[in-house]
This record gives structure tokens, sequence and C-alpha cells, in this order.
């Protein structure tokens, strides 16, 4: 929650991996408090009001991932939503001429794109999903420590680099700084 809440200030898709990793921690606890409590709210070392908040930060996302069914997989609303909203974004940049390294990055990366969706069956998916699929993959990938060939290091690499441009563009947006009306 505390790591959330930076992590929401100051990089979406930061932000977004980050609550992607929560949720699998807490299907890896089984929706369990009890285990929740012991394996990720304890080893903080927090005094008693904060534990408490992380406890009841972690106990509503167990109820909505509930609600919402995503026990198993999937993802919660809230995180469908940052989707949206940055896919709402991507849909704008790419209409304004005042960010044309942005289409470039979009462009360079699409190929990769395209390519991990077609390898994971990610079809049902949209463009951005895919691409935080195959940023969320690698990470994982890293964590068990199993290699990556170059081919699947370049791909992320340039997915990276672009959704990292759209995560600054979104920052400047939500600080009232982005501008993508065309001068005339």
């Amino acid at each position: 929650m505390f790591i959330s809440r930076e992590l929401r200030k100051k990089n979406i898709a930061e932000y977004l991996l980050y609550m992607w990793q929560v949720e699998d921690l807490l299907r890896a606890n089984e929706l369990s408090m009890e285990r929740v409590q012991e394996s990720l709210v304890k080893p903080y070392g927090l005094d008693d009001a904060n534990s408490a908040e992380l406890y009841e930060w972690y106990e509503n996302l167990i109820d909505m991932m509930r609600q919402e069914d995503v026990k198993e997989k999937g993802h919660l609303q809230i995180n469908r939503n940052v989707i949206i909203n940055l896919t709402d974004l991507h849909l704008r940049l790419l209409k304004s001429p005042k960010v044309p390294f942005y289409s470039a990055a979009y462009y360079k990366a699409l190929p990769f794109i395209v390519e991990f969706r077609t390898k994971s069956d990610g079809r049902e998916k949209t463009e951005l999903e895919n691409c935080f699929d195959a940023l969320y993959m690698t990470w994982l990938m890293k964590l068990q420590k199993r290699e990556m060939n170059e081919e699947t290091m370049r791909a992320t690499s340039e997915i990276g680099k672009f959704i990292s441009m759209l995560s600054l563009y979104f920052k400047e947006e939500e600080e009232g700084r982005l501008d993508l009306e065309s001068e005339e």
C-alpha cells in the first residue's frame, strides 16, 4: 500500500505492474488474511497504526478479488481502469502532431507487441495489456533467474521504452502540463 501510493504518483506503469504482483501475492497466499498477515504484513515491522492500515488494504483487495471473481486469474477493475485510462491517452497521443517521438516509439515497438500477442494468445487483449503482460512476464522470468534469449530482451526493451514514454505523458497529463491540441 505504501509502495503503491508512491508508485501511483511517480510512474503509472510501475504502479500497475506492482499491483499485478500484489494480486499474485494474494493468490499465492490463497486469499487468506491469516497468511497475508504472516507473509506480507508482519515482515514490514510497522507500528500498530501502519500495520493495521496495511492489513486493511490487503483485506479490501481480497474482498474485491472475490467480488470481481479474479481469485485465480485476471485483474481487479481498479487495475483494468488504469489500462483504460492509458489506452485513452495512448490514442490521443497517436493523433497529436505535437508528440512525434511518441508515435515513433510506438511504431518501433509494434512488431514486438504483435509478435508477443501471437505467441501468448493475447488476441482478446488490448495492445497495452499485451505490453504490460510482456513486461510482467519478463520481470517474473528475471525473478526466477530464467534465461531470456536476445530476441526477448530486445522486444521487452522496445516495449519498455514505449510504455515508459506513455507513463511520462500520463504523469504530465495528471499534473495538467500536457497539451495535445495542435497549434493553428
